[in-house]
């Protein structure tokens, strides 16, 4: 049971339910088929904020994110790691919840927990991010995966300010995360690819033309949030994630990049839904197992082809996802008679 302290908090801070809504938010895809499915997703983020901003402890943060069913469970969790992120700054930079809650119950989803922190820090003054990443040393994907905290915090603000960073297309000041201010705006796309998934109700037209409208350079990592969002969210018929797939048109591993991401991302939480196994298959020709051995390799192979450190490793692992895509014809992944994705790993 929350402290009286812990309810204050889940008062002043928590957001409404309804207010993540489509419709609250006037987003164009309120009346999709997928949107209220869709909207469970953050529905379940405010839930786990509520739960961590109001906890005593970890104990009791843990048993409520378990009683989650396993689909939604990760996004409990990106919520709770949003909430914990904002206990610690409000200590001082001093507290320890968030490394706490990674290194333990949010290991299997720390790909999320990541996106969680995102969240906070588009709630939080820029000064106060210079600590706001724990050290997870020993953790995997540390520090090279953090960039999805960057991923979040555009999210949120594609999410929450449609019109400023969709409609006006407006770009993210830089912020020198990991020291890379210039790569930062690249991974804010990602997660403005992702939002668009959610705010055009996972309809195929409708997402493809919203990536459209932005200038061509920022495409290609507004597909891969799409694949990503696509893939790991759900929403969209196998006839939709064709539409999706074709309409990437030569961003297609660019839509790969975000398949894999998702896939790995699942199976390290311990449950691949349905939905992320057909959009697997559908948008980049490959079976569960096979997604997830492309992440492992390519996360695992040498480093030393930038020793001076001018690309960072997170995009490094992406360069070295969308070089497997690259090397498949899209043919054979358009076809109706469509290869199993043995063959097409080996293309």
């Amino acid at each position: 049971m929350p402290s009286f302290l812990g309810s204050l908090r889940q008062f002043v801070l928590a957001p409404k339910l309804s207010a993540v809504t489509f419709a609250e938010r006037g987003f164009p895809g309120a009346d999709a088929p997928s949107a209220q499915r869709l909207e469970a997703i953050p529905q379940a983020v405010v839930c786990g904020f509520e739960w961590g901003i109001a906890a005593r402890d970890l104990w009791e943060v843990e048993r409520r994110l378990e009683l989650v069913e396993p689909e939604q469970r990760g996004f409990a969790y990106e919520g709770a790691a949003m909430a914990f992120t904002v206990r610690d700054a409000m200590a001082g930079g001093r507290g320890q919840r968030t490394r706490e809650l990674l290194m333990g119950p949010g290991a299997p989803h720390v790909l999320l927990t990541y996106i969680g922190i995102g969240f906070a820090m588009a709630r939080l003054p820029r000064p106060l991010w210079r600590n706001i990443m724990p050290d997870l040393t020993g953790s995997p994907y540390y520090p090279t995966m953090t960039w999805l905290a960057v991923d979040g915090y555009a999210f949120d603000l594609a999410y929450f300010h449609t019109r400023r960073y969709v409609d006006e297309q407006k770009v993210p000041a830089p912020y020198p995360w990991e020291g890379r201010p210039d790569y930062f705006p690249r991974a804010c796309d990602q997660g403005i690819g992702r939002a668009l998934w959610f705010i055009n109700g996972a309809v195929p037209e409708a997402v493809a033309a919203a990536v459209a409208k932005f200038p061509a350079e920022r495409r290609p990592d507004l597909w891969s949030g799409v694949g990503l969002a696509a893939t790991f969210a759900g929403g969209a018929s196998a006839d939709g994630l064709a539409a999706v797939r074709a309409s990437a048109g030569d961003d297609w591993p660019q839509l790969g990049l975000g398949v894999v991401f998702a896939v790995k991302a699942r199976d390290l939480a311990g449950h691949v839904p349905a939905h992320s196994a057909l959009a697997a298959e559908v948008l980049a020709g490959l079976s569960v197992s096979d997604a997830v051995a492309i992440a492992d390799r390519t996360e695992a192979e040498s480093h030393d082809n930038d020793p001076a450190g001018n690309v960072p490793l997170y995009e490094q692992w992406r360069n070295r996802i969308r070089a497997h895509f690259g090397a498949i014809p899209l043919s054979l992944v358009t076809n109706n008679d469509q290869p199993p994705a043995r063959e097409i790993r080996q293309a």
